[in-house]
């Protein structure tokens, strides 16, 4: 099956996103208005926090596309973490919105209008949004946007929360317990609330400049490994993840006698392999003569040009 084109920038998929929000609103809200149901007014309160999120996530990323200025050196990619905690926030208050409804239909229940006529538009807004979802969370990953995958997630909770109300509703008129309207909707509220903790929980992980998982360090090492024959090692390795950018620093040991052209074109042969791996990647390597050699768990020893690190090992030297 082809992929669909998507657009170049990630402001063009924020744009898109915002449009198939607007339509997910307008089946949901339909769907509440042919149904009455409490549970699908509920869906249609979180798809409303949808479309303001993607407004939102529309004008972060606008933002962090933006080039460096005299004011933003390092760029403006936070705007991006800025958008998914604000996002979070949204979803939160969300939560509670629906649980106050799920209360009101509990202490007053009534029957659903005409549930299957409901059931049918919200299905078809689960779809949209499940496909979209997908879309989203993929482009996030591989672009390394936090906007988008804090977009791509909350759409796909409201894909879950979806397919249980259209099981839950149908159930209504078939046990004959209305209250069950009420019940879905408390168990939304308690999803869409988990859903903005994770994303408010990743993000301010993010403004925080919290280091990469394990994997990506090792990655990380190993391409510094690879690639710096030559040298004799690296150590006071720092970096941080910032939107789509990679900010990344080290002090890579050479001998004392080399010549700094020959240092610079080690370091050329990092920088080009690192950001062949990772994307855009700020490297800021400061080189140093092997009296500076560390002597701990921190050091990556580089092994010699035809040797395998694997063979060599990247811990401290002995």
């Amino acid at each position: 099956m082809p992929e669909l084109p998507l657009p170049q920038s990630n402001r063009g998929l924020a744009v898109v996103s915002l449009f198939v929000s607007l339509v997910a609103l307008g089946l949901k809200y339909a769907a509440f208005a042919v149904s009455g149901s409490v549970a699908l007014h509920a869906d249609a309160i979180e798809t409303i926090i949808n479309v303001v999120a993607a407004a939102g996530g529309l004008w972060a990323l606008s933002v962090a596309e933006r080039p460096a200025d005299h004011n933003h050196t390092y760029g403006h990619y936070k705007a991006e973490y800025l958008s998914a905690v604000a996002e979070g926030t949204l979803v939160v208050i969300t939560a509670f919105i629906i649980g106050r409804e799920a209360v009101e239909g509990w202490l007053h229940p009534h029957p659903a209008l005409a549930p299957w006529n409901g059931l049918l538009l919200n299905a078809a807004a689960t779809c949209v949004n499940l496909g979209w979802g997908l879309i989203m969370l993929r482009a996030g990953q591989a672009r390394h946007s936090p906007a988008l995958i804090a977009g791509g997630q909350h759409v796909l909770s409201d894909v879950w929360t979806g397919v249980a109300l259209v099981a839950g509703v149908a159930l209504i008129p078939l046990l004959g317990w209305p209250q069950l309207d009420a019940v879905l909707a408390g168990l939304v509220a308690l999803n869409v609330l988990r859903v903005g903790w994770e994303v408010m929980r990743d993000s301010i992980a993010g403004l925080m400049d919290e280091a990469p998982d394990a994997q990506t360090l090792g990655e990380i090492g190993s391409i510094i490994t690879s690639n710096g024959h030559g040298a004799i090692q690296a150590h006071d390795i720092r970096t941080r993840i910032v939107g789509a950018m990679t900010f990344l620093e080290f002090h890579l040991v050479v001998p004392g006698t080399m010549s700094v052209k020959a240092a610079h074109d080690i370091c050329d042969r990092i920088e080009h392999a690192l950001r062949a791996h990772m994307g855009s990647t700020l490297v800021h390597i400061h080189i140093e003569p092997e009296t500076c050699a560390k002597h701990d768990n921190t050091v990556l020893s580089i092994p010699p040009a035809g040797v395998s690190p694997a063979n060599s090992g990247s811990s401290a030297e002995k």
